[in-house]
């Protein structure tokens, strides 16, 4: 077989997988968003025996043989950029599961469906007891998985590189250190300001039907494209990539606190404006997909905050939501309006918290994640120890575990090494912004205006096209000229913080 022969017969092999991956997304979807109770066992089954025809196949000696030709450097010269970097992510992902056993895989996968349907009862109980049989189990597989894969010494590193690429402990560490140090005193001068916004006015009652309207309509302004997604609702918000020509939003509708349903919604649809928009020549490759989550959310808190929480796109929408709230907000200012929204108090929740202190929520979780693999902290501590890191680092505790550890789906999925890339991509969004401005420094004109297309325009040629032909840190560097660097984060919440607290 010639090599173009065996780069087709290759390119068909693992579009068979991405079919079968699409079909799993789509069960997965249903099991989130309203599929019965009784049917989710069987489901789970369902979803189990696809994933293990993907395992299967992405470590078969069929694989192997194509990535042998592939890879050998005489080869290499000459394949295109697209089939090489097919070839290296089709490698890692053989390197990677080539060790675990497939009955192992298998019953790890329906533990995932199992148990994040028992997170939801546990989280409706606020009963830590039901979930944490089914958490022992997933922190066991991914320890045992971690020894698999011959990782040796920083174990966490290896979770971490499922999720970003290039990213360890240690610059993780440098980076949340400095942003910790940049935060904190902003938080406490925002706490002792004297000069405190009112809010009460946005958790009054805000019927469903109204913030569905509002929430399609800004949608549909923010570029969202309907004929290739649409709008469902669900307990835990999430986007759900099919192809790109099927990208799906859900939300979770809080009738006496729309914003969060508003805010919720526009970040859920920065993830799919990603995925819209990524290059259609990579449809049916494993390139066809964001190039890790620090990258998707940068573009899902570019849109919620450095959008959808600025004076400028309120300027725009403003009377708009008037119209929908039938004139509960007709005595409000702009201003108070835009003040309202961009509170900072330490809260419990973290999808409800404030731009300011999101980030020390994530570092919570990485303490916590860093503990289980690196350290010996037990599934059966995490309750207590959520409590005094949520002491240590906002100064408040939950009274229940709804309101602490149960809060997320994340550790139910099997998502141990996902938490960090929600704060790193806070600082990649920040940094994506300063480099925009450079090409767009009417970025505020264009909000203002409902001009979005040249923003969206920006994303998508510096980062959304590419989908994972780039890696992470390649698409940072190439937009930006740098590294991860959280000094521009700091920046933009000390001026927006000390604008909005008079400090």
């Amino acid at each position: 077989m010639s090599i173009d022969e065996t780069v087709r017969s290759y390119e068909q092999y693992v579009k068979k997988i991405m079919d079968f991956n699409e079909a799993i997304t789509l069960a997965e979807w249903d099991m989130r968003t309203g599929a019965p109770k009784k049917g989710i066992s069987q489901r789970s089954e369902v979803v189990g025996t696809l994933s293990d025809e993907v395992f299967r196949r992405s470590v078969s000696d069929e694989m192997k043989g194509y990535l042998d030709a592939l890879t050998e450097p005489s080869v290499q010269k000459s394949l295109s950029l697209v089939t090489k970097r097919m070839i290296e992510k089709s490698k890692k992902t053989y390197d990677h599961y080539v060790n675990i056993p497939a009955e192992e895989n298998k019953a790890y996968v329906i533990l995932q469906s199992e148990a994040q349907s028992v997170w939801e009862e546990a989280k409706a109980k606020s009963d830590f007891s039901l979930l944490e049989p089914y958490l022992e189990k997933m922190v066991a597989f991914k320890r045992k998985f971690i020894s698999y894969w011959g990782v040796h010494a920083n174990k966490y590193d290896a979770l971490l590189d499922l999720y970003e690429p290039g990213l360890t402990v240690e610059t993780i560490d440098r980076v949340f250190d400095k942003l910790r140090q940049g935060i904190i005193p902003l938080v406490d001068a925002v706490s002792a300001s004297k000069d405190q916004p009112e809010s009460d006015f946005l958790h009054v009652h805000f019927p469903v039907d109204k913030q569905k309207a509002f929430c399609l309509h800004l949608l549909r302004e923010n570029g969202y494209d309907f004929e290739a997604g649409r709008l469902d609702e669900t307990e835990h918000p999430f986007e759900i990539t099919l192809n790109p020509g099927d990208v799906r939003v859900t939300t979770n509708f809080q009738e006496n606190d729309f914003m969060s349903t508003v805010l919720g919604t526009i970040h859920e649809g920065g993830h799919a404006l990603y995925e819209q928009h990524i290059s259609r020549d990579l449809v049916g490759t494993p390139l066809c997909e964001g190039t890790s989550m620090g990258i998707h959310e940068s573009q899902s808190l570019f849109f919620e905050n450095f959008i959808g929480r600025s004076k400028a796109y309120w300027g725009l929408h403003y009377d708009e939501l008037k119209r929908y709230a039938s004139g509960q907000f007709d005595d409000v200012t702009l201003e108070d309006f835009y003040r309202a929204i961009n509170v900072s108090r330490p809260s419990l929740i973290r999808t409800l918290a404030d731009e300011l202190t999101y980030p020390l929520h994530i570092m919570v979780r990485y303490d916590i994640e860093k503990g289980l693999f690196d350290g010996d902290l037990e599934v059966k501590d995490l309750p207590g120890v959520w409590n005094e890191k949520m002491k240590q680092y906002l100064g408040i505790v939950p009274e229940t575990d709804r309101e602490g550890v149960l809060q997320d789906i994340h550790w139910p999925g099997g998502d141990f090494g996902y938490f960090p890339s929600y704060a790193l991509g806070y600082v990649y969004a920040a940094q994506f912004k300063h480099a925009m401005l450079h090409d767009l420094p009417d970025f505020d004109a264009r909000v203002r205006g409902g001009s979005l297309s040249a923003i969206t325009g920006w994303l998508s040629e510096h980062i959304h096209k590419f989908g994972s032909l780039k890696k992470p840190l390649e698409i940072l560097n190439d937009a930006t000229g740098e590294g991860p660097n959280p000094e521009y984060l700091i920046h933009y919440l000390t001026e927006k913080y000390s604008d909005i607290y008079r400090l």
